[in-house]
């Protein structure tokens, strides 16, 4: 009797925060309208697409306030999320520290990770990941906002997704300024 093996999995960590944040604050100059914030669906499938596999995705969120945003988790969970409501002490920095906890966890255990953040605090525990010769790693993000801490991982076998080009995760288009590879150069849409 042979017996077969469990299916590789995704690990698909979402930084909600810093996402949500990189795009207001850096992108937009504002809070996003819901039109302009990612279909979080749409990020589900591209992590299922990319490496063909089964994909375990988690949703952290700051929920110190002891409020959970309810019609969001209600829709994430919806989506196939788990959503990961956080709390702590004021000075800590929850989320992260959740995240780095995760990563380390899934250092321990087989499996693909894809983390959605531009923060340097994870790159320890990517880079531990990418060590690992058995193991894809990616980063969900806007490529110019990404720390460099994380982007020097890119040589070390850190693959990279753009939110916006390679995910597609948005209804609207972006109003980024951003270095332009010449084949994704579109003249239509400055004039």
């Amino acid at each position: 009797m042979t017996t077969e093996a469990a299916p590789r999995t995704t690990y698909l960590l979402v930084d909600g925060e810093n996402i949500d944040a990189t795009l207001g604050s850096s992108i937009l100059g504002g809070r996003p309208t819901p039109e302009q914030r990612p279909r979080w669906e749409r990020v589900l499938t591209f992590a299922q697409q990319t490496w063909n596999q089964p994909v375990k995705a988690l949703f952290f969120l700051n929920a110190s306030n002891g409020n959970l945003p309810m019609s969001f988790v209600q829709a994430l969970l919806a989506i196939g999320f788990q959503p990961i409501p956080l709390s702590g002490e004021s000075y800590e920095k929850v989320v992260d520290i959740g995240i780095k906890r995760t990563l380390e966890a899934i250092h321990g255990r087989g499996g693909d990770v894809l983390l959605a953040s531009h923060d340097g605090d994870f790159a320890p525990e990517l880079e531990q990941l990418v060590d690992d010769e058995d193991r894809r790693v990616g980063l969900l993000a806007f490529r110019e906002f990404t720390s460099t801490q994380l982007s020097a991982l890119v040589g070390r076998g850190l693959e990279t997704f753009d939110l916006e080009g390679d995910v597609a995760a948005f209804n609207v288009q972006l109003p980024r300024l951003r270095i332009i590879p010449l084949d994704e150069f579109d003249p239509l849409r400055y004039l």
